[in-house]
């Protein structure tokens, strides 16, 4: 045991921080991406660049659509693993479900759709088993968009953020779980640590020795941020409390989450099985236009986000339409659910009790649907503090410490220092990397969005291998050339982004921003352009550190 309550609290907050930060340091940076991951998309997929779109007539285009659509290969040669026998011809599955989904920033549609088949799983656990479709569409003229296509902002940079884009038995969401609870630990303890903590929201002393100047703004950045932090932490850890960390739904209780869901369906009139009846589908565009003038009505009128259909081609079947809701912070859709073969309504989601409407205010504070513009950069500003709070703490951790592992031989600060440089600037490397490789493969090539996947992978170990190779003089207690070099290398892949983009698209910032605006490409723009400024203004303020110490040293005098 340590000596005082307090040092307990530091030991706590800089070993529990350091083991920890490099997964937050993702999460962070990835989460601040993510905020505007749909207009990155549209500048990593330069058919999808035209404005927004409401959700097209189900009667006149998403009808044929659906008619259309087939089984995905991918998901066909998952489901035969799963069932007993051969699965059938993709062509004779009935499609049982479908889905339309868009957004007041989505010029594309998502729609997907289930397949029923007659085999039996081999895992009895696995009821309703079905074969799933899916597809982004031109919501103008229902043309399909071509799947190799990766969606770098909503289906890679956003992904990443809660999950790190490992997969397997869901290992990166339980990773970032644990470190968001971590970092409420090291939130309060750095709180107890700093008694003086209002005081250090305002200082900040840059011209002092790297140990202090970093302190300071590791103090700073934690602070003026702080509850930023800690809310999103806490409702990130929330939000995936049910299906992750405790699906108690899915696992033990699992036949009362069943029986639940009968009773739920005999209580709203929403049928929870199929009748076996055949019954055509009325007009949806009839039922759409009902249900936005049920919204009017409640003083809230706006577009559709969500077009389901159960139980398609059953008499049991229903239409569930769900408003947007991008006006409003709570994650609430209105839900409006109509009979499918008549158009009869059949229920209107009434308001939440309160526990519901706290669950859904903070679920939608989290995942920021809504339109409003200058509270999206507030959180890239709040996402970037964060990723400042812990590049500073690392940087901190590798002053203090340095000297004294020189002298002992120690290695620790040279690999706590290689991974803090990959951490950083090799992550935002590897992401501006995978921009530059979107430009630069070419648009027809198969598989193009795996290359992307490891460009983005092959960028992020390379700087790793460089930040290892050039941390030598880290033991003996001096500056890693890796931070400047790759601030460098960034400053020039941010501005071959921005050319690449001008030179195979031909939307340059001068189109983009004034002759004809589209501020989704301008902005990823912008933003290149500003990461290149300050990795350029970064690589030349080590480089005049490293001057002045090695100007101290020569002249006789210690610098640290």
């Amino acid at each position: 045991m340590l000596n005082s309550f307090r040092q307990s609290m530091a030991w706590v907050h800089t070993w529990f921080g350091l083991v920890l930060g490099f997964v937050l340091m993702v999460a962070f940076f990835f989460g601040a991406l993510s905020v505007f991951d749909r207009e990155i998309d549209r500048w990593a997929i330069p058919d999808t660049r035209f404005e927004p779109q409401p959700m097209p007539s189900y009667d006149n285009l998403l009808k044929q659509v659906f008619a259309d659509l087939k089984p995905h290969p991918l998901d066909m040669a998952a489901t035969a693993e799963r069932v007993v026998g051969e699965l059938p011809a993709p062509e004779t599955m009935p499609m049982v479900s479908l889905f339309a989904y868009t957004t007041h920033r989505d010029p594309v549609l998502r729609i997907g759709a289930e397949f029923d088949i007659p085999n039996k799983p081999k895992d009895p656990s696995d009821d309703h088993l079905h074969v799933h479709g899916w597809a982004t569409i031109d919501p103008r003229t229902g043309a399909a968009l071509p799947d190799d296509q990766l969606k770098i902002g909503s289906n890679w940079f956003y992904p990443m953020h809660y999950s790190l884009q490992l997969h397997w038995k869901s290992l990166g969401t339980y990773v970032v779980g644990l470190a968001a609870l971590i970092m409420l630990v090291a939130l309060v303890t750095g709180v107890i640590m700093h008694r003086k903590i209002f005081k250090e929201f305002f200082t900040f002393r840059p011209k002092k020795r790297t140990q202090r100047s970093t302190l300071d703004l590791h103090n700073m950045t934690g602070v003026v941020a702080l509850p930023f932090h800690f809310f999103f932490a806490f409702t990130g850890l929330v939000i995936f409390a049910s299906f992750y960390y405790f699906p108690v739904s899915g696992t033990l209780l699992k036949p009362l989450h069943d029986r639940h869901e009968v009773i739920e369906a005999e209580h709203t009139g929403l049928p929870h099985d199929e009748a076996g009846v055949p019954a055509e589908l009325a007009s949806v565009d009839a039922m759409v236009a009902e249900a936005k003038r049920i919204w009017a009505e409640r003083d809230m009128a706006g577009e559709v986000g969500l077009l389901m259909i159960e139980h398609l081609g059953d008499a049991n079947g229903y239409v569930s339409i769900y408003r947007a809701g991008s006006d409003r912070v709570a994650l609430v859709g209105e839900g409006i659910h109509f009979k499918a073969s008549s158009g009869e309504l059949l229920r209107e989601e009434p308001p939440s009790d309160p526990v519901g409407a706290v669950n859904q205010f903070l679920t939608g504070l989290h995942l920021q649907h809504f339109e409003h513009w200058t509270l999206r950069w507030l959180y890239v500003a709040g996402g970037l503090l964060g990723c400042i709070c812990i590049a500073t703490g690392f940087v901190f951790f590798v002053e203090k410490r340095k000297q004294d592992h020189a002298k002992r031989g120690l290695q620790g600060c040279r690999l706590v220092d290689a991974m803090a440089v990959t951490t950083v600037t090799g992550m935002v490397l590897a992401a501006v990397g995978m921009l530059v490789a979107n430009r630069l493969l070419p648009e027809n090539l198969p598989g193009r969005g795996d290359w992307e996947q490891w460009a983005f992978w092959g960028v992020w170990l390379l700087s790793l291998l460089h930040a290892l190779w050039r941390s030598a003089p880290v033991a003996l207690a001096r500056s890693n050339p890796a931070w400047r070099e790759q601030c460098w290398v960034l400053a020039v892949a941010c501005v071959a982004a921005v050319l690449l983009n001008w030179i195979t698209t031909g939307d340059h910032l001068l189109k983009t921003m004034l002759l004809d605006p589209y501020w989704a490409v301008a902005g990823v723009d912008l933003s290149l352009l500003a990461c290149a400024l300050v990795s350029v203004y970064t690589a030349r303020r080590l480089a005049r550190t490293v001057e002045v110490k090695q100007g101290s040293r020569i002249g006789g005098v210690a610098y640290e």
